[in-house]
């Protein structure tokens, strides 16, 4: 469902990601993982359409990242860590909006949004503005966004940073709920939330993937905690140590 090959960013004399390569498969909840500055967010802005690559492909459900990229966008939802929410509008409202500018046909909209609502438990919210709801229910418009055209492909740039516990708990239920019939890519530094809800995982450091495999084979060798330090510890190249200007 997604692949990506020796994707690389320079910003001038500064790589942000360099040869980036991995895959998740159709259903697949995958954790893109990494320390603050390894490259998570760039590389997720570069999958999602928002930023261009320097060199490498990526694609999304066969269709290419950088030459056919409206296929890409009617097949790929992103949630990036600060939702794109308008503080003025209702949750109904906003859902409506979004739907129109992602070009969802007139006659489906109100359906999808019925759909994301029910989904995202926002049915005691559906006519309140956005300024006044909680954090945990910004989190939850901003994944109805994301959701609103029914892509098969999520992706969730640290979706749980900021909240409470409870509302952590319930945003991880939510994402489990997705798997199966989406592939979900879960960007974060939160270990604990990896090791509950992914399948497989990606480890990136310095701009470079140093750990690629299923969540199954990983912990059969130590928990994700002691996988995570030794991949992050190994020695990068002069070029691409401390480049990275990515959280």
């Amino acid at each position: 469902m997604l692949e990506v090959r020796n994707l690389t960013k320079r910003y001038g004399d500064i790589v942000a990601v360099r040869d980036v390569s991995f895959s998740a498969a159709q259903g697949q909840i995958l954790g893109f993982l990494g320390p603050n500055g390894a490259g998570k967010t760039t590389t997720m802005r570069i999958l999602t359409g928002f930023l261009p690559a320097t060199s490498g492909t990526a694609k999304v459900a066969g269709f290419d990242v950088f030459t056919e990229s409206a296929e890409v966008r009617r097949r790929i939802g992103y949630l990036p860590e600060n939702p794109p929410l308008y503080a003025e509008m209702t949750t109904e409202a906003y859902l409506r909006f979004v739907a129109r500018i992602k070009g969802m046909a007139k006659d489906t909209i109100e359906d999808g949004i019925d759909r994301v609502v029910k989904l995202c438990g926002l049915e005691t919210v559906r006519g309140r503005l956005l300024k006044h709801m909680s954090k945990g229910f910004r989190q939850r418009a901003g994944l109805a966004q994301a959701l609103i055209h029914d892509p098969p492909v999520l992706v969730l740039d640290e979706p749980t940073i900021g909240l409470d516990p409870r509302q952590i708990i319930e945003i991880r239920s939510l994402v489990r709920e997705l798997a199966g019939q989406r592939t979900v890519i879960l960007s974060t530094h939160i270990l604990p939330e990896v090791s509950q809800i992914c399948e497989k995982v990606v480890i990136i450091n310095d701009g470079q993937v140093v750990l690629e495999d299923e969540m199954k084979n990983l912990t059969r060798s130590g928990s994700l905690e002691e996988i995570f330090l030794r991949a992050v510890a190994k020695v990068s190249t002069p070029e691409a140590a401390g480049v990275s200007t990515e959280r």
